[in-house]
Order: C-alpha cells, then sequence, then structure tokens
C-alpha cells in the first residue's frame, strides 16, 4: 500500500523557525492547511503545536479545524460563494473578500446569525488574481464600513500564485499606504496588512519587509521549507515534512524498448524506442500511478533509480541493474513538490501516517480498501 508520511518532529522543527522568525519582527501569522484537504490526523499535528489561526480555503475543512480546537481562528482565503454564506458565517470567523454584493449577504447572514464576521479586503496587486482594483478601493471600502455584522481586520494581497508575480518592496509599500489612506479617510483603525506568504519570507529574511506588512499566511515553508524565490531549502529547514513511500509490486529485468507497432497510450504519448539494441534493465513497478499524482510532482531519495512512466494506478522506475537491491514487498521513497502533495492528499487511495524523527509510526488515519 502506498501512503504519506508526515514526520511530527520536521513539522515541529519548522514550525519554531517561522515561530522565531516571525516573532522576532513582531508579525502575526497563521498556518494554511488547505493541502491536507481536510485530513483530521494531519490537521491535528498543526494543531498540536499551539497554532491558533488556522486557513483554509474549503469550508468543509474548517469544520474540521473548529471540531479539533473550537478557540481557533478560521479564516477563509478565497472570495466565498454566495450557496455557501451560512455555512461560512458558521465556520468561517475571516473571510477574505473582493465583491460587495457577497459582503452585503455576508453581512445579512451574520446578522441573522448573531455573529461579527471578520473581513480582510483583497487588493488587486497585479497578480490578477482576486483582488479589488485600487482605484475602487476607497468607494468599495466607504461601502463595506457601515455593514451590521462586518468588522474590516485588515486588507491583504496575493502575488505569485496565479501569474508568478513576485513580491517586492514597492509593492507592499504601496499596500501600506493604501492602508494609511483608508484609515485618515474615514477614521478608522486597520489592525493588518496581509501580505506574506511562503514567496514573501525572502524580503523579510533579508530586511527589506515594509514594516507595514504585519500578517502572513504559511504553507508550503511550512511543510517543504521552500525558499520559492531561489528554488531552494531555507537554511534549517527541512524539505521532507511529506514524503510518499510506495510499494513494489513487480520487478523485472526487461527490455528497455517496446516490441510491436507503437500507437498513443491513453495520456496521447508515444513510449521511447530509442534505446541501444538488445538493451534491458531492472523495471520496478509501483503501486501508485496518475490518479494518486503525476510523476513529474515526485523527487526519488534513491539517485540510482528514475521514473520511466506511469499508468492510472501504477508507476514503471527504472532500476539499472538493480543497485539499490530493490524486492517486490520493498517500499519506495519520495520526496514531493507542492502539488504532488496536494495530490496525494486529496486521494483517498494514499495511506496517511505520522511518524517520529527516527521514522517510526506513532499514528495512522483509516485508508479506503484498494484490492
Amino acid at each position: 500500500m502506498a501512503f504519506v508520511t508526515l514526520n511530527r518532529d520536521k513539522l515541529a522543527h519548522n514550525y519554531a523557525h517561522l515561530q522565531a522568525l516571525f516573532a522576532g519582527h513582531n508579525i502575526d501569522w497563521g498556518v494554511v492547511t488547505k493541502l491536507f484537504c481536510g485530513n483530521e490526523l494531519f490537521i491535528g499535528e498543526v494543531l498540536r503545536l499551539g497554532v491558533r489561526e488556522v486557513l483554509d480555503s474549503r469550508i468543509s475543512n474548517l469544520r474540521v479545524i473548529k471540531r479539533l480546537c473550537p478557540e481557533a481562528q478560521t479564516v477563509y482565503i478565497k472570495p466565498p460563494a454566495w450557496d455557501y454564506v451560512e455555512d461560512l458565517v458558521r465556520w468561517a470567523d475571516v473571510s477574505f473578500n473582493t465583491e460587495l454584493e457577497t459582503l452585503r449577504l455576508i453581512s445579512d447572514e451574520a446578522v441573522r446569525q448573531g455573529r461579527v464576521h471578520k473581513v480582510i479586503i483583497m487588493i488587486e496587486m497585479g497578480d490578477l488574481r482576486e483582488g479589488v482594483m485600487r482605484e475602487d478601493l476607497d468607494s468599495f471600502y466607504a461601502q463595506v464600513f457601515g455593514l451590521p455584522g462586518i468588522e474590516v481586520i485588515g486588507i491583504g494581497t496575493n502575488l505569485n500564485c496565479l501569474s508568478g508575480v513576485m513580491p517586492s518592496e514597492d509593492k507592499l509599500i504601496q499596500l501600506g499606504l493604501y492602508r494609511t489612506i483608508l484609515e485618515l479617510k474615514n477614521g478608522v483603525k486597520i489592525p493588518w496588512v496581509s501580505a506574506g506568504t511562503t514567496v514573501t519570507l525572502p524580503l523579510l529574511k533579508a530586511g527589506l519587509l515594509p514594516a507595514s506588512v504585519n500578517h502572513f499566511r504559511v504553507g508550503e515553508a511550512l511543510y517543504f521549507g521552500a525558499d520559492l524565490v531561489r528554488e531552494a531549502t531555507f537554511e534549517d529547514m527541512y524539505d521532507d515534512v511529506l514524503e510518499l513511500h510506495a510499494q513494489v509490486i513487480e520487478l523485472s529485468e526487461k527490455p528497455m524498448n517496446p516490441s510491436g507497432p507503437l500507437g498513443k497510450n491513453p495520456f496521447g504519448a508515444t513510449a521511447d524506442s530509442g534505446y541501444e539494441q538488445g538493451a534491458t534493465a531492472y523495471r520496478a513497478i509501483l503501486d501508485v500511478g496518475y490518479l494518486d499524482v503525476s510523476p513529474q510532482y515526485l523527487i526519488l531519495e534513491d539517485e540510482s533509480l528514475g521514473v520511466l512512466d506511469a499508468s492510472s494506478d501504477m508507476l514503471v522506475l527504472d532500476a539499472g541493474e538493480n543497485a539499490a537491491g530493490l524486492k517486490v514487498g520493498d517500499h519506495v521513497r519520495f520526496r514531493l513538490k507542492y502539488m504532488g502533495a496536494l495530490h496525494l492528499m486529496n486521494s483517498d487511495y494514499i495511506g496517511k501516517v505520522v511518524v517520529n524523527g527516527a521514522g517510526d509510526r506513532l499514528d495512522a488515519a483509516p485508508i479506503m480498501s484498494r484490492d
């Protein structure tokens, strides 16, 4: 059976590194858990660190978080759909918003439920995903400010997630100025400028982050130690908090070239037949495939192995002369890129296991039968 492991000790190490970094700059932050797709076991591991602000993009996941830790502040991190407003107000303490009509619906629902719903107004700063256009911000805020049951606790922006626009000191200075303008014009205080994500961490570490940016939303750096600017791992952080372990279900020495007329496989590709005539190698077939993850998001721990290809539910490795000493029943380990972890977490066919620093199992989630 293939399974994903979460290393409790490495997660705690990365969390302590980030906590010290943010505390040293008087910055509030929360942990983004959308990667875990509502998995109670892994979300529980985040909460046991003492996290009290959790951000997610699915209301069903926020419901899980509230059940596990009622005192946690839950934040819904995309503009809400109208169909979910009732559940949004019930399960999210805070939401990111960009549409006046949606905020009016949230206001009505918050009043009906007897709650005050906090909002962060997202501003378009160039990445062209969600955000109020800057020239409309003044009139937008003026209309939101008077809505009952609504408390504006911040302005924010999203960068790098769609168009790849990188955060810069100039862009973030502008964002801080928008808060100042809104506060002066409306006689209010807006506590947060929420512009920090994993991709913004290098600015903070380099001392280039404007002081006005005082809230971060972090997932990728916590789970992968990812420096997205250098495309590397931050010093003193782990990149293997999460790993895939896939079992060998067949191991055999086979020709490298397929035999017979070649057409396109179900993915529209034709196999490579350019190997030296008569060349052979050991092929290891693993119990994971495209149904669970795209191979491009997997990083083999053992460099003597290579990924040849995959089908819907099997992954084929080139084991060469089998220097790794693989046997049927062994597990092959992979580090994960973000999208690979996301796909695996969303697969009911993949086990979820918590381990300690030595790799010993501490806990496991139930798995759908896979036979």
